[in-house]
């Protein structure tokens, strides 16, 4: 790897190099998510975990949020007293914010529902599509370095949308044994009533496959860590529960060009690396001089943040890159899917058709990844780790299932009968053609 910058900065800040002098495998590595590294052992420690909770339900979420959470729980569900509580703690002005967000998410998110549709493929043959919501929903909100109440909103609006009958909350407790107030007046603002105080692959696990405390739901949802992003994937392989994508630690890949703003750059990239050690952010620009500039605000900014021993963590697997042009950029960007793709550009709705794979896009100088998070409207639930080459953010479909539907009267049978049954026939399978052939018959074909 060719590194170009001499600064003699924090040694967190990451080097600036050179796209085009590395070797394919180079330009591979660089691309690496931290969380690749450490998969097989990851795997590992969530599947015990998963299979002690299916054996041993309650008991096993009281040792296991002991161990990880160092908090002993006789009962899980957050009553009406905690729930109160909450509510006193929360600032007036907090609460303000929580529902204008949840004002917003409810209008982008109505805008985008997904309606049912009917049509007549053949004299006598009507086709559609119902929608229907997933009746029992668990969304999971983080709360470990850092309470995610934006998470509740994010999960619980589209889930009231859906009109899922019953939503189930999971969310870590804090040391007293409590669940963030913050988080508790967000599920309130949305709807959302049952919530238990579990975290980690645990929650997950209880979620998936129902305890006496927690019941099992159909779907589960939300974003997590390396351990809750597995636990999910091998929840939904284990075949009992259905997961919204891989949402797991949170990435961020900004492209500029020499016009942007280098403390606003650096001020996005820090935002990300700031939820966690396995986060990761990218920066691509083709001009040096701005990279530069970006090292020296990293190195400012990165002082002044509460939590900077976790951001620097996370900067150890970033990247700066410096590339030929703003079409390699894109190339990359597609290459990378990443969770957050910002375009500090000068013209950047024009540049919006390269991209090919992104969980959410902000354009322009004056459009943080943080606006995403919190209160433009848009879901901050995404596909992370290169899933958003096949997975979309959270929406209301995304708690609702398109159910088919077909009707045929006599006419309708004669009309494309025929068809079924040569097509049965073909594929060997004369009880079909037989199914078909019977009524046929008696239609008067």
């Amino acid at each position: 790897m060719n590194a170009t910058d001499a600064f003699s900065l924090d040694g967190a800040i990451p080097a600036i190099v050179d796209w085009a002098a590395t070797d394919a495998a180079a330009q591979a590595e660089l691309l690496r998510r931290p969380t690749q590294t450490v998969a097989a052992q990851t795997r590992a420690a969530v599947a015990d975990v998963l299979d002690e909770v299916r054996t041993r339900g309650d008991a096993a979420l009281r040792a296991l949020t002991e161990r990880f959470d160092r908090v002993a729980l006789d009962d899980f569900e957050v009553g009406a007293d905690e729930f109160a509580a909450a509510e006193a703690e929360v600032s007036p002005r907090l609460r303000e914010a929580m529902a204008n967000a949840a004002a917003r998410i409810e209008r982008f998110h109505a805008a985008g529902r997904v309606a049912g549709y009917a049509v007549q493929t053949a004299d006598g043959v009507e086709c559609a599509r119902i929608v229907r919501p997933i009746p029992r929903v668990g969304l999971y909100v983080p709360a470990g370095t850092a309470p995610l109440p934006s998470t509740a909103l994010m999960l619980g609006v589209p889930a009231r949308l859906a009109g899922c009958r019953e939503v189930v909350l999971c969310t870590p407790p804090r040391p007293d044994g409590s669940a963030d107030p913050a988080v508790l007046v967000a599920a309130r603002l949305i709807g959302v009533h049952r919530v238990f105080k579990l975290g980690g692959a645990q929650a997950i696990a209880a979620m998936a496959f129902g305890t006496t405390s927690v019941p099992a739901c159909d779907k589960l949802f939300g974003p997590g860590n390396a351990f809750v992003t597995e636990a999910k994937q091998q929840a939904a392989q284990s075949g009992t529960v259905a997961i919204d994508m891989p949402a797991g630690p949170s990435e961020v890949l900004v492209i500029a060009d020499a016009g942007a703003d280098a403390a606003f750059i650096a001020a996005d990239l820090l935002s990300q690396a700031e939820h966690g050690p396995d986060s990761q952010v990218l920066l691509l620009c083709d001009d040096e001089a701005l990279l530069r500039r970006v090292r020296v605000e990293l190195a400012a900014q990165l002082e002044a943040l509460p939590r900077a021993d976790i951001a620097r963590r996370a900067l150890a697997r970033s990247r700066l890159l410096r590339v030929p042009t703003l079409d390699v950029a894109f190339d990359i960007s597609n290459r990378y899917a990443p969770e957050h793709l910002i375009l500090a550009l000068r013209a950047p709705r024009d540049w919006l058709d390269r991209v090919e794979v992104a969980g959410s896009v902000f354009l322009g100088d004056w459009t943080p990844e943080a606006l995403g998070d919190y209160c433009s409207g848009t879901n901050h639930v995404l596909p992370t780790g290169g899933a958003a080459r096949a997975w979309s953010g959270v929406g209301v479909s995304s708690f609702q299932t398109l159910v088919s539907v077909q009707s045929a009267d006599a006419a309708g049978i004669r009309a494309i009968g025929p068809d079924a049954v040569t097509l049965a026939r073909a594929e060997g399978l004369d009880a079909h053609a037989n199914a078909v052939a019977l009524r046929l018959a008696r239609a008067g074909a």
